[in-house]
């Protein structure tokens, strides 16, 4: 006779101390569980209704310029502060944690145009419409001592930018032509330059460091590399692109904040096509910051309101705007990856939060373990037709929401014309041109 013997281990039910769950075996057949896709469908539309009603991503704003807020730079290594330069020639040190100004300096006369802290973050450096560089501490002066900067360059134009470099005490300036500057002189290493029109920003690479990228008022975005004493590529777009930002995480990929209201994302190794082109803005695109994942970019615009686009998709996946906030001219976007820095014309930095409903604060396990439960089922059920509008629908200002429906007009007139102009035209007179490839004009190498 053959004997089958039961055998339990007990590490499948027995618990290891009194404060572990019950462990409970459980079947996954699909038949004894009947009702269990309808009852994560009614999670998951709960859970889309839930974050829209704590959708409340505008946090604090910090007052005292006197003038509109024209640029800002990221401290590298203190998360809580934050450096702004007006357009009355003040620039200001921030303390995010306090929400209040430690510090101001009146340090140009005219605009402040750029700014960008050194990368050990000892220092920074301003440019202004008094055609100076100059260098400043980071800490606040000794009792008694007045507020100097360590260094003044004394240019021979105006200045419409600067960048550090990522790892060497090199900087690069942008005006009339792209300099870079050694930190221990006061002229110019090389000066670079190609065309004959002002250059708006320069960005350095943030892997590849000895990459750089340029924007200049004739439409061009132009590619440099510090080793050689020319410039590499550039590309000529429709309008002209006001600043660009290299991707953190990937070393050949860039995006370009344009004026005909459309980002641009790039790889500089194939400029003939943009990878993806983001349309959602409805006036020019005046800044674009990158989050440190690199897998989204927030941009600023003069529609009064700053987008959230993830890298790989064409439209953004939510839109910031408050009442009293003008033109929008610059935004940073923080190192930790939490929250939104922007600058605008009414004098104010506001400060907003990268995921509008998350909660902040310290998360009991169980909360935690609930948020990721309902963020599983929200991606679960995303493409529903209910939960996708629920998830997608955002309340826009008047202004916005009637110059979209009115660009949607002028977009369907314009596809509709073309569609009559192939259908009466000889076979291949008319060619299809790609919404990519529609607004490069050339590509120079």
């Amino acid at each position: 006779m053959r004997v089958k013997v039961l055998s339990r281990n007990p590490d499948d039910y027995v618990r290891e101390t009194k404060l572990d769950l019950q462990r409970v075996p459980r079947n996954y057949d699909p038949m004894l569980h009947p009702f269990e896709v309808p009852r994560e469908y009614v999670r998951a539309l709960n859970a889309t209704k839930l974050e829209r009603v704590f959708a409340k991503p505008f946090l604090t704003s910090l007052d005292g310029h006197k003038d509109g807020v024209n640029c800002m730079a990221k401290h590298p290594k203190s998360l809580s502060t934050v450096l702004s330069g007006a357009c009355d020639g003040e620039v200001k040190i921030w303390n995010l944690t306090k929400r209040q100004c430690i510090r101001t300096i009146q340090a140009h006369e005219g605009f402040v145009r750029g700014m960008c802290a050194r990368f050990c973050g000892t220092s920074f450096f301003t440019v202004g419409d008094d055609k100076t560089v100059k260098q400043w501490k980071m800490e606040s002066p000794e009792y008694g001592e007045e507020e100097e900067p360590i260094h003044t360059i004394l240019g021979k134009t105006v200045y419409t930018g600067i960048d550090h470099h990522w790892k060497e005490p090199v900087f690069a300036t942008c005006g009339h032509q792209l300099d870079i500057w050694d930190e221990q002189r006061t002229t110019p290493k090389c000066s670079l330059t190609w065309g004959f029109d002002s250059i708006n920003s320069v960005k350095f690479n943030p892997i590849e460091t000895y990459l750089l990228g340029s924007c200049a008022s004739d439409r061009n975005i132009v590619l440099y590399d510090m080793r050689k004493s020319t410039p590499l590529k550039k590309v000529v777009l429709d309008m002209r692109t006001n600043t660009l930002c290299w991707n953190p995480m990937e070393a050949f990929i860039f995006t370009a904040a344009n004026e005909d209201y459309n980002l641009y994302t790039f790889d500089m190794r194939f400029l003939e096509s943009p990878v993806m082109v983001h349309m959602d803005h409805v006036s020019a695109v005046l800044d674009v910051d990158y989050s440190p994942t690199g897998k989204e970019f927030v941009s600023a615009s003069f529609d009064k309101s700053i987008r959230i686009f993830p890298v790989d998709k064409g439209h953004s996946r939510e839109v910031y705007h408050t009442k009293r906030m003008q033109h929008v001219i610059t935004v940073k976007w923080t190192s930790d990856n939490k929250y939104i820095l922007c600058g605008s014309d009414e004098m104010n930095i506001r400060l907003w939060k990268a995921n509008a409903s998350e909660k902040l604060g310290v998360l009991a396990p169980r909360e935690k373990a609930a948020m990721n439960y309902n963020q599983k089922l929200k991606e679960k059920f995303q493409f529903h037709p209910q939960i996708r509008r629920i998830a997608q629908h955002r309340h826009l200002p008047k202004s916005i929401y009637c110059q979209i429906k009115e660009q949607r007009i002028m977009r369907e007139a314009r596809r509709r014309k073309e569609l009559n102009r192939r259908k009466h035209s000889k076979p291949g007179s008319v060619p299809f041109v790609s919404e990519r490839k529609k607004h490069i004009v050339a590509v120079v190498k």
